[in-house]
């Protein structure tokens, strides 16, 4: 019986998630399918790999002792495709988690460059809050993450992405002074538009108007980035936005910049994914990323 790459990759996944059941989900295969390819694994190299306990699956010291060297084979595999001048031929599914900056500004032109050079990979795409991607990665239900990094994980590798300096952004329907810097005591005499309050954009604005302001402040988070620019556009606050994100808005003059002493930190994306078990779809689209990324001015 011969060995084969799929055999491989099953092992790593099953070593990795310590579950038959998670593995046949992450590759979009059936329990038993992910049973048999183990047997047929174990039967090729004569030894027992797993253990099999009440509610958990472990490593054989023979399969701990052999793992380095399914990932060392799956790794060396990838790179005998890239030297011979063919990525295109990696095929499968690519689970994305993003946030919702990089919706706005990223993420049409990294799809693009995708399918124009990974014809055969499919992508699932989560729209999330740094938080629960950060999780998800994690737990390795999401492949490659875009977000506000790095991940503080021994497993995970992170890529620099972008940077997006945030600005204070309104309609000019709501009278906000553009010919003066506005103090930002002055400025929470307006509904102050921001993101959610599990994020560092909302704990620094928040801090800084309670060290600023003598007097109340109206802080509205929240969790999507089209409503805040849709009631920025609507005169209902001042929005705390990246100008990237609208630049066209402003040189129509639908919207205007406002000056501020003060405005939050740059918010700084990485392209996260697990360095284990090895994933050379991730990998390369992390890379592909950052790169777009730089050609388009996002990460100077």
């Amino acid at each position: 019986m011969s060995l084969n790459l799929r055999q491989l990759e099953t092992f790593l996944w099953v070593a990795t998630l310590g579950s038959f059941r998670k593995t046949a989900e992450r590759l979009y295969t059936t329990q038993p399918a992910i049973s048999a390819r183990i047997a047929n694994l174990e039967d090729t190299l004569g030894t027992k790999l797993f253990e099999l306990e009440p509610g958990a699956i472990r490593l054989t010291a023979k399969g701990q002792e052999l793992l380095p060297y399914a990932e060392k084979v799956l790794r060396m595999t990838d790179t005998l495709r890239e030297k011979a001048g063919d990525p295109s031929r990696l095929a499968g599914v690519l689970r994305l988690g993003v946030s919702e900056t990089i919706v706005h500004t990223l993420l049409p032109a990294f799809l693009a460059r995708l399918h124009e050079n990974f014809h055969e990979v499919d992508v699932e795409i989560t729209v999330e809050a740094t938080v629960n991607l950060r999780n998800e990665l994690v737990s390795r239900s999401l492949d490659l993450a875009f977000l506000m990094g790095p991940v503080s994980e021994y497993s995970i590798e992170n890529l620099d992405l972008a940077a997006f300096p945030l600005s204070w952004i309104a309609s000019p329907e709501l009278g906000v002074p553009t010919d003066r810097a506005v103090p930002l005591d002055e400025l929470v005499s307006f509904p102050l538009l921001t993101y959610a309050r599990n994020t560092r954009p909302y704990a620094e604005l928040k801090n800084q108007v309670g060290e600023r302001c003598d007097g109340p402040a109206r802080i509205f988070p929240s969790s999507s980035l089209a409503a805040n620019l849709r009631m920025t556009m609507d005169g209902i606050g001042i929005g705390s936005l990246p100008k990237r994100m609208v630049e066209r808005e402003l040189d129509a003059g639908i919207l205007v910049e406002v000056s501020c002493p003060w405005k939050p930190a740059d918010l700084k994306f990485t392209a996260s994914y697990a360095s284990e078990p090895f994933n050379p779809i991730a990998e390369q689209a992390a890379a592909m990323a950052c790169r777009i990324a730089v050609e388009s001015g996002y990460n100077d």
